[in-house]
């Protein structure tokens, strides 16, 4: 079926704008860009509203702490921001883990974990599992029952799903959207989707390029590629993905390879959307009414 109507508007106007491919300028370009997509559309009275938001220190790192309405207990969700390693910031996703606090009565603890080419891999996966240790020593102060859950998108879910497998004793759920679980891997949808869905494949590899700048790493290691690890013993998992995303393969894979391993997995497509289509609600009903569906399946997963 084709790409949504509302999402082939906003396609179009990026086509249309002039500005060259974001794998063309600079990180710090390409970090404008996406605050400009992201941060200076949102007007006072969008913003979504909970219980209460802190600006908190994990670690070394900035965070912020998202409480929902009521006395809990509620689960935690460990939340790590997309942006291919090198783009995105608490502000940016500010919106999504306002929303996920509210709909699904979760406590979220976003980690402004360290950027690339500024500090290269290992150093974002660093942060996230800092973040998880430093949370699971802290959840009666954070949330109050037993639930620690990691998750995020895009780059974050690639992040989240490492940390699921180098701690599975602290994290007892995961969130995955979008998740890159392979990073030289070759798959139908990153042939199909290549160009013009909103991620971009060129994008994708300078995302890499700039992630393990200055470093040499082996593409086949699983602290970048997840797919290629063990999965037995990782705690239950949702996992999204998009049609037109060329991600959507491997965010696929990975999820068989979790089942395989006896892992409970609930894994959902949404038809005719793309990367990122939970920041297209202005445009697309369908973006709109397929986050509210992720969000209460991580309802669904973390209250069990």
């Amino acid at each position: 079926m084709p790409v949504d109507s509302g999402v082939a508007t906003l396609l179009d106007l990026i086509q249309n704008s002039g500005y060259p491919p974001m794998h063309e300028g600079t990180p710090e370009v390409a970090r404008q860009a996406f605050r400009a997509m992201t941060v200076d559309p949102v007007q006072p009275h969008d913003v979504i509203p909970v219980g209460s938001v802190e600006e908190r220190v994990v670690g070394e790192r900035p965070a912020r702490l998202y409480r929902p309405d009521g006395a809990g207990p509620f689960p935690t969700l460990v939340y790590l921001h997309g942006g291919g390693f090198v783009i995105g910031d608490l502000d940016t996703h500010d919106q999504l883990c306002r929303r996920i606090c509210r709909d699904a009565e979760a406590v979220v603890l976003a980690v402004d974990y360290r950027l690339a080419p500024e500090a290269p891999f290992p150093a974002a996966l660093e942060d996230a599992l800092a973040a998880v240790r430093w949370a699971a020593a802290r959840l009666p102060e954070l949330g109050g029952d037993e639930m620690l859950a990691v998750g995020g998108d895009s780059a974050g879910a690639n992040l989240s799903a490492v940390a699921a497998q180098a701690l599975p004793d602290l994290v007892r759920a995961q969130v995955l959207l979008y998740p890159p679980t392979h990073v030289l891997g070759e798959y139908p949808s990153r042939v199909d989707n290549a160009l013009g869905y909103f991620l971009e494949v060129p994008t994708m590899e300078w995302f890499f390029e700039t992630y393990v700048t200055g470093v040499d790493v082996d593409p086949d290691d699983v602290r970048l590629s997840p797919l290629l690890g063990d999965p037995s013993g990782v705690a239950p998992a949702l996992v999204v993905t998009a049609e037109f995303d060329p991600l959507r393969d491997e965010g696929e894979a990975y999820a068989a390879k979790l089942r395989q391993a006896g892992v409970a997995v609930d894994q959902v497509r949404y038809d005719e959307l793309v990367h990122s289509f939970h920041d297209m609600g202005m445009l697309s009903p369908a973006a709109v009414a397929a986050t509210e569906d992720f969000v209460a399946r991580i309802r669904t997963l973390l209250h069990g």
